[in-house]
């Protein structure tokens, strides 16, 4: 099938993060153009439905097959767009690429560079994304500088908030056979663009690859995004002949293995993870004992963004979930603050609290904190691009208990820092249900962890614990007093 990108006659869409074969046969009873598009990252308008005509889009939420029915009767009869009570209708250029802008929660504005092919275009459709720009040949030139104005996403990138140039040259002044993997393992928005938007990913990897003189291109994942891996694997075989050769491994669900050593052990193939000392680092002594750089597909993404549109616009993917009528993965402005995120969805409840940076994220009750790098920093809290949400009758000593015994138990135990201190910090926090309360302890705890620690796994397992001191202080205090203010501890507290 050719591109749906500026088809002519009206085409129906169908997103999700799974497919729709109900949909899809009434619409083909009819003999009516319909395909899958994949998951806009905002499930709760999920199975989506969009009728597009020219320059006009009509959006059907949380669509059910009568309602298809009557959407495909309207198409086929040449009706308007709009005459199947839509949701919602949005008018844009008739050959846009992109994901209209659409006045639906989690869907407004129009900064989806990124997530732009998500819910748009097919995920693994070569005719598709090349009608979007796709497939280009930068050069080196054009790659390197671009990597000056883009800093890596996530705890899984090697360069974490901090610019991607510098690590490139590296590689490249290195010498030997560099190797490029891309690191999409454990996050969402990560899972997201892999399964509704891979050649995004790809086309920044393959750039990379070229700049560094890389012959090969490895996709890693976790088991647990068998949508993402199934997807990306199905882009690669399609991918055009003569760019670097792309390998997909789907590595071990565990939280650590998407830590960057830890994730080039995994598709090294060992079976016990820990994590390398460095230096050196990857970008010297990877892959194999090769030179290698490791991004995740959200710094891919946006370096893909960067070399087709021109320009190093920065933007942010961020998912927020926990406590929430649905989970939503939304891209925003690095100038937005953390509660626009946070109004992408319905809390479940009254709003308490938000960790925010992964699951060593940090604890904060104010919203008004850019989502760029450095102001979350200043903050204390982290850039992984998640926010948990906590209602009000989250027990917050429970919920950086279960944090600190999680980061416990799955620590890789190659450092004394990380694996004693996890253990120690968890008891120190079980304790106060006990009626001993130490924070000058957990302080000096998370400290050590903090500095002295190899990997950010041990870097980071300490923040929970850190900024519910600071955020929290009369509600731990009251639990060693013998009280849990939000009562919902058990009567014999655990914290396992």
């Amino acid at each position: 099938m050719a591109s749906i990108i500026a088809a002519e006659g009206p085409t129906i869409r169908i997103s999700g993060a799974g497919s729709s074969p109900d949909l899809l046969s009434v619409a083909a009873d009819a003999d009516v153009r319909a395909v899958e598009v994949g998951s806009t990252g905002v499930p709760a308008l999920e199975p989506l439905v969009t009728v597009t005509d020219g320059d006009e889009t009509a959006f059907h939420t949380a669509c059910s097959t009568a309602e298809m029915d009557t959407i495909v009767a309207s198409v086929a009869a040449g009706s308007d767009v709009r005459a199947a009570e839509p949701d919602a209708v949005a008018e844009h250029d008739p050959d846009t690429a992109r994901f209209p802008a659409v006045d639906l929660s989690g869907l407004g504005g129009d900064r989806r560079r990124m997530l732009g092919g998500a819910g748009w275009r097919r995920p693994t459709n070569p005719a598709d994304h090349e009608a979007a720009g796709g497939f280009g040949d930068p050069g080196p030139d054009a790659v390197l500088a671009a990597g000056e104005a883009i800093h890596g996403r996530g705890w899984g990138d090697i360069c974490q908030d901090t610019p991607l140039t510098p690590t490139w040259e590296t590689v490249r002044d290195t010498g030997g056979d560099p190797a490029v993997v891309v690191n999409g393992h454990g996050n969402p928005a990560d899972a997201l663009l892999l399964a509704s938007a891979p050649y995004d990913v790809l086309d920044g990897a393959t750039a990379v690859a070229d700049c560094v003189g890389a012959e090969a291109v490895i996709v890693y994942a976790s088991t647990a995004d068998e949508r993402a891996v199934e997807t990306v694997r199905e882009a690669a075989a399609e991918h055009p002949e003569g760019s670097p050769a792309i390998d997909v491994v789907a590595g071990p669900a565990e939280y650590r293995a998407a830590e960057p050593t830890m994730a080039l052990e995994a598709v090294e193939g060992n079976h016990r993870l820990e994590a390398r000392i460095r230096p050196p680092g990857p970008e010297s002594v990877g892959l194999h004992g090769q030179p290698t750089v490791l991004h995740t597909p959200r710094t891919l993404a946006q370096l893909s963004a960067s070399l087709r549109d021109g320009d190093a616009d920065a933007t942010r993917a961020v998912t927020v979930q926990g406590d929430v009528a649905a989970p939503v993965t939304v891209e925003l402005a690095a100038s937005a603050t953390l509660a626009d995120a946070v109004d992408a969805v319905a809390v479940d409840g009254e709003f308490k609290a938000a960790c925010v940076g992964g699951r060593f994220g940090g604890l904060t009750r104010d919203l008004d904190v850019s989502i760029a790098p450095e102001p979350l920093t200043d903050a204390d809290l982290g850039t992984e691009g998640t926010v948990q949400i906590l209602a009000a009758d989250r027990c917050v000593l429970e919920f950086v208990g279960k944090r600190a015994q999680f980061a416990a138990d799955e620590n890789c135990g190659r450092c004394v820092p990380c694996r004693e201190g996890t253990t120690q910090l968890a008891e120190l926090l079980r304790d106060i249900y006990d009626g001993s309360y130490a924070p000058e302890d957990i302080e000096e705890l998370v400290r050590v962890m903090d500095t002295s620690s190899i990997c950010a796994f041990g870097v980071e397992a300490g923040r929970p614990a850190r900024t519910a001191l600071a955020e929290f202080e009369a509600e731990l205090q009251a639990h060693a007093d013998g009280t849990c203010p939000t009562d919902s501890c058990p009567e014999t507290v655990e914290v396992t």
